[in-house]
């Protein structure tokens, strides 16, 4: 049985964090001991560190919440999971696109840059003035926050 404080380490995840989940359900209620403190069986660990690879991947918390659910039931089909999946990948490619129109963005400011005086500035002018932008990113940067 671990503690908390060894359950965090062995799964490289903050106390507060595990608490959270725990709080969120994601988590099960641990035993206690004697002395009231919680104690973690190899199972919490295992799922923690489910919670842990699902969350460096960028899955979002109800996303993992139900994957979490499609593993407790594991003779049913896997579909459901496959769906999951897409939808994260859907959502990451999303992001790449945006990041990659934010790169564009960037490199054509700093490219129109004269390099005199902060009055003449195109970075200071552009970020001064949306419209000034090649693209329209501004609603896709507010969406994805």
């Amino acid at each position: 049985m671990l503690t908390i404080g060894k359950l965090g380490e062995a799964a490289g995840v903050k106390v507060p964090t595990i608490r959270y989940y725990e709080q969120i359900g994601l988590l099960p209620a641990p035993e206690r001991s004697a002395g009231n403190q919680r104690l973690y069986g190899q199972s919490a660990q295992d799922r923690l560190a489910f919670i842990r690879h699902a969350r460096e991947l960028g899955f979002p918390l109800d996303a993992i919440r139900d994957l979490l659910s499609l593993s407790d039931r594991p003779d049913q089909s896997c579909a459901a999971a496959d769906i999951i999946a897409k939808e994260q990948l859907a959502a990451v490619e999303a992001r790449i696109a945006r990041l990659a129109a934010l790169k564009a963005e960037l490199e054509r400011m700093i490219a129109q840059c004269a390099q005199g005086t902060i009055a003449s500035c195109r970075v200071i002018e552009v970020l001064s003035d949306h419209s000034l932008c090649a693209q329209d990113h501004h609603a896709r940067i507010v969406a994805a926050e």
